[in-house]
């Protein structure tokens, strides 16, 4: 099935990394190649057009050859600020998006029907995605009209992404869990710390030696 022609992906790469230790997560390697391309691999197909959510020197990002976004009116107050400097730069260069799907920089196992689900069961709101029974809600698609409420909730210093979903009645999409080498893993499943990355490594190194 061909990608929406309507839908705009975000990556959302504007956080600290403080459980990481700091940096860009990424950038780490994780099978020949940094977590970020492996991001890129699975959610590019699925969107009409796709731009990256950064801040500060946003030249680091240019060998993944991507528009950058930086955040405007509320820099660097998490991920709420991303999807409103994404659903701003839609409304000014790309007006025939009606929604931006958003994704975090460190989720290199997306399943590839993602933004297909989310969008049909959205209706005309928002839509996040769940698994194993969490709710992952900076995987999410929100509609342009939703801007309001994220401009609203960031003037009041409510940042929490998952109490605005709530909000605005943002519907739970579930997702199985995949298999991967006999393994059952979170189609969601995060890069937060250095033992995840080691996580993901063992799964990337055993799926490569098939």
């Amino acid at each position: 099935m061909p990608p929406p022609t309507d839908i705009l992906g975000v990556i959302l790469a504007g956080g600290r990394s403080r459980r990481f230790g700091g940096g860009d997560k990424g950038f780490a390697d994780l099978g020949g190649q940094p977590v970020l391309s492996h991001v890129i691999e699975r959610f590019r197909p699925q969107v009409g057009r796709m731009i990256l959510n950064a801040n500060g020197d946003v030249s680091r990002f240019t060998c993944f050859g991507i528009e950058i976004v930086a955040d405007q009116d509320h820099p660097e107050q998490g991920p709420l600020s991303g999807v409103l400097a994404a659903i701003d730069w839609a409304k000014r260069h790309a007006p025939k998006y009606s929604a931006v799907a958003t994704v975090a920089t460190d989720v290199p196992f997306l399943p590839p029907e993602l933004i297909e689900q989310l969008d049909a069961e959205r209706g005309n709101g928002v839509a996040i995605a769940v698994s194993a029974g969490r709710r992952h809600p900076t995987i999410a698609l929100w509609p342009i009209g939703a801007r309001a409420a994220v401009a609203d909730a960031l003037a009041c210093q409510a940042l929490s992404v998952d109490a605005l979903a709530t909000k605005v009645n943002a519907v739970a999409v579930p997702f199985p869990m995949r298999e991967i080498e006999g393994h059952a893993v979170d189609p969601f499943f995060n890069v937060n710390t250095p033992d995840d990355l080691a996580t993901a490594r063992s799964l990337i190194a055993k799926h490569q030696e098939r």
